[in-house]
């Protein structure tokens, strides 16, 4: 894991974005790969599954994190990645959109 320090400006980028996928286990495989493909720096996963229904889990990245909450009963999901580097955040933008 590359975790040099480089200094940046103080900025925090913003995706937000509803899916329509549920399913914890594809959401886990599709956006670990989606952040690798982007060059995130990982650091770090957790998640829960709530016991009724419901997911929630999370990335902490070297650039800042990435979150995801599903909403079976509504069949929604809602994403949101927060980085200091928006080159990367494009490039995981433009992932989610082919």
């Amino acid at each position: 894991m590359n975790t040099d320090y480089k200094h940046i400006q103080a900025n925090i980028y913003n995706f937000q974005e509803w899916i329509s996928e549920t399913n914890p286990e594809v959401l886990k495989t599709n956006f670990e790969n989606l952040l690798q493909q982007s060059k995130f720096t990982l650091l770090a996963f957790n998640e829960h599954h709530f016991e009724q229904q419901g997911y929630t889990c999370f990335w902490l990245l070297g650039e800042s994190h990435l979150a995801i909450h599903t909403f079976p009963e509504s069949n929604k999901t809602y994403i949101e990645l927060s980085s200091c580097n928006q080159e990367k955040l494009n490039v995981f933008k433009n992932l989610m959109q082919v």
